[in-house]
């Protein structure tokens, strides 16, 4: 009866310090930056390691010509492609909390999460 007591309770000192390192990594991605850009950067989008949209650049010219449904088209690419490149650094930072742990199903998971890019 008590080794199942001192099994729960390692098991919560472990989760304990997961969510310790959980914090740690997000507030490291937080800080981490990703650009995605398109047009051939008329339009650039920054995203944190979250994937928060931080800010958006638009070429001037772009705005001055008055093409919104260019602008509309150029937004939603250069920002997937910024998220995309956030999911990676979220992988990565993910794979080094995980390091050394046995965890079957832990690389397709993660590919998933990065929609099957590779690491």
């Amino acid at each position: 009866m008590f080794k199942g007591l001192s099994n729960i309770a390692s098991l919560m000192r472990q989760a304990q310090q997961m969510g310790g390192k959980m914090q740690e990594i997000s507030d490291r991605l937080r800080g981490e930056r990703a650009t995605g850009a398109a047009g051939g950067g008329m339009v650039e989008v920054e995203v944190n390691g979250l994937g928060e949209v931080l800010s958006v650049k638009i070429e001037p010219s772009l705005v001055e010509s008055g093409d919104r449904e260019m602008i509309e088209d150029l937004l939603p690419a250069a920002i997937n492609q910024a998220v995309a490149k956030s999911k990676q650094l979220h992988v990565e930072a993910m794979k080094s909390l995980t390091d050394g742990m046995d965890m079957p199903g832990l690389e397709e998971a993660l590919s998933q999460i990065t929609g099957g890019a590779e690491s």
